[in-house]
């Protein structure tokens, strides 16, 4: 049972690696965006307001932390709970922006409206700052969500060869090798699943 409850680490490498990346992308580039006049006001780089830490340092954080889970760990478990962590953090940054008037009625936490120069380049800026980052991350994190809940071939072999006892510790006389099952030929099963009389 222990050794189902590990995992390989590249189950959730690649995953990991672009959650940490989105993570990144969506912490910093209310800082960094100014740079490129890609931002939302007030349009200045590195300048801190709550809504940038509640919309976008936040969310990039726990996905980030997500990301690193998934890359890093070999059980199971914790690696459902970095990508749960990172699809939360994900569906935050979806939706974080549209609920916050619900508990802000004055406007401290707001993020600001997009600076872009045209309406193509505002409406990039809304979906790479938000929804469309969140939907991205929601979706890399299910995806590892997946990958996880399914106990490969590969993953029982691993956890079969774990569970033989060496010899050293095998009382004497007694087999070391577990005993598996023997299937019978195909040539000797019926149509409906018994055995074929010989």
């Amino acid at each position: 049972m222990a050794g189902i409850l590990r995992v390989p680490r590249s189950r959730g490498a690649l995953s990991g690696l672009v959650l940490v990346l989105l993570g990144l992308w969506g912490g910093l580039i209310a800082f960094v965006g100014p740079y490129f006049h890609f931002a939302y006001t007030p349009g200045v780089a590195w300048t801190y307001t709550a809504g940038r830490l509640w919309l976008e340092i936040l969310p990039g954080a726990g996905t980030l932390l997500g990301g690193l889970i998934l890359l890093l760990t070999r059980v199971r478990p914790v690696a459902m709970f970095g990508a749960w962590l990172a699809a939360a953090s994900g569906a935050w940054f979806a939706v974080g922006q549209a609920l916050t008037p619900l508990w802000n009625s004055s406007g401290a936490m707001a993020v600001g409206t997009p600076i872009g120069t045209s309406t193509l380049i505002r409406v990039l800026e809304q979906i790479s700052y938000f929804a469309g980052l969140g939907v991205v991350i929601v979706f890399v994190a299910a995806l590892s969500v997946g990958r996880l809940s399914v106990i490969g071939v590969r993953d029982a072999r691993i956890a079969e060869r774990e569970v033989v006892v060496p010899d050293s510790a095998a009382p004497a006389g007694e087999r070391t090798e577990p005993v598996l099952p023997r299937r019978a030929p195909a040539s000797a099963v019926t149509s409906d699943g018994g055995p074929a009389d010989q």
